[in-house]
């Protein structure tokens, strides 16, 4: 089937460079390369932000990379991008009508406006219905619950993604607890399908080079650099675990360059008072950004990685981690709370809470034993559940149902 994706601010190419990558960027490039495998046609729409880029560029045996013109051909935030859409669903509009895909599917409420609009005029110019799925990747309305103020979204967001929820065909959660947050927002049951992001379960793996490490125990995060991943949490914790006689580091993966061009960071500038005002500055490691193919030899080298952001629509690391083999703490929110199970492959601690976290590190990294059994479950998760494999065969699933249903206009309307 030939499958539009529509990604409006992450492209994957930006995957093959590794710099702007976050997990839209990974999991776009991930799925529309597993689509392909699976002999689909896949062509991914997403904005212009560089003048040197074609047109169109081949991605793999498979896929091709559309970029649209919708502003200014420069990196700008993606919070900044709404006055753009009309021009992106322009473009989408004409090139469907010439030639329409069999379904489409966009990523981020962004571009669901642009994919609805464009959809609304190729169904009004070919007749027919172009089936919309989506997946929203963040919802804005957990984002506020949980940011308050430092929440950037444009102030439309609160009434237009709810809307858009509403209008696709399918919306695919990545997680149960995103699908509770649909069903607020008025989405019937069966117009919501639990379809989680996925995991190279080949490059991460438990066996292969390991980063060098010293004696002391290693715990881990592998994050953006912004307050709500919950990095200060995790230095808070390890102060309490040193206090107490444990022997251990915390080595903080992330970040816009390597370990010597972090500095300009203002994140970077907080967590480093944090470090000072808890004593633990021969203890944290700021190592900076990692590239892709380094990032399974650093996770190899962790006793247990920890994730304990204030809110997580999904998270890709703990897969990566599990798929390593390596076991997870995380905060009991959003995706964590599927990817992780407790007691099996990590354990779950309430958000912005650093005496819960040290507890449970406490306990874990004083049995190897146990750390050991929760690393071999997790991979076996991550192949069984998370594989991109499977995670791709169950979203043409969905592809295909949307396809076969007979869709009343009238009730489903774009507009």
């Amino acid at each position: 089937m030939k499958v539009a994706l529509v990604s409006e601010h992450a492209s994957p190419l930006a995957v093959l460079g590794g710099v702007d990558a976050g997990g839209q960027n990974v999991h776009v490039a991930a799925l529309a390369q597993s689509l392909a495998a699976l002999d689909h046609e896949v062509t991914v729409y997403t904005r212009r932000d560089d003048d040197a880029l074609d047109e169109r560029m081949v991605f793999c045996d498979g896929v091709e990379v559309v970029h649209v013109d919708a502003g200014p051909p420069t990196r700008l935030p993606k919070d900044h991008l709404l006055p753009h859409m009309g021009a992106f669903a322009d473009a989408l509009a004409l090139e469907w009508t010439a030639a329409a895909p069999d379904v489409v599917h966009s990523h981020f409420w962004m571009s669901a406006l642009a994919t609805l609009d464009a959809a609304h005029r190729v169904d009004m110019e070919l007749g027919g219905h172009l089936p919309v799925v989506h997946t929203f990747h963040a919802l804005g309305v957990v984002k506020r619950r949980q940011q308050g103020l430092r929440d950037t979204s444009p102030a439309e967001r609160s009434w237009l993604e709810p809307d858009v929820a509403r209008r696709v065909d399918t919306v695919l959660a990545t997680c149960s607890d995103e699908a509770f947050e649909l069903k607020a927002f008025g989405v019937p049951s069966n117009r919501i399908a639990v379809v989680p992001c996925g995991v190279d379960v080949q490059h991460f793996t438990p066996t292969g080079p390991v980063a060098p490490r010293g004696e002391r125990l290693r715990i881990m995060t592998v994050s953006r650099l912004v307050r709500r991943k919950g990095v200060g949490i995790a230095i808070e914790a390890l102060a309490r675990l040193v206090r107490s006689g444990v022997d251990a580091e915390l080595v903080v993966v992330g970040g816009a360059g390597d370990s010597t061009h972090l500095d300009a960071d203002p994140e970077v500038a907080r967590l480093r008072e944090v470090i000072r005002a808890e004593g633990v500055e021969d203890r944290v490691v700021l190592a900076g950004r990692v590239d892709h193919d380094a990032l399974p030899a650093v996770l190899r080298s962790a006793d247990v990685v920890v994730c304990a952001p204030w809110y997580e629509p999904f998270g890709i690391v703990p897969l990566e981690a599990m798929a390593c083999g390596v076991p997870v703490v995380a905060s009991a929110v959003g995706g964590l709370l599927d990817t992780v199970v407790e007691d099996v492959n990590g354990l779950h601690v309430p958000t912005r809470d650093p005496d819960a976290l040290a507890a449970a590190l406490a306990g874990l990294l004083a049995d190897p034993e146990r750390r050991s059994r929760y690393g071999a479950a997790g991979r076996a998760r991550a192949e069984t559940r998370y594989s991109w494999a499977r995670v791709a065969a169950e979203t043409a699933q969905v592809y295909d149902r949307v396809r076969m249903d007979d869709v009343d206009a009238s009730r489903w309307s774009r507009r």
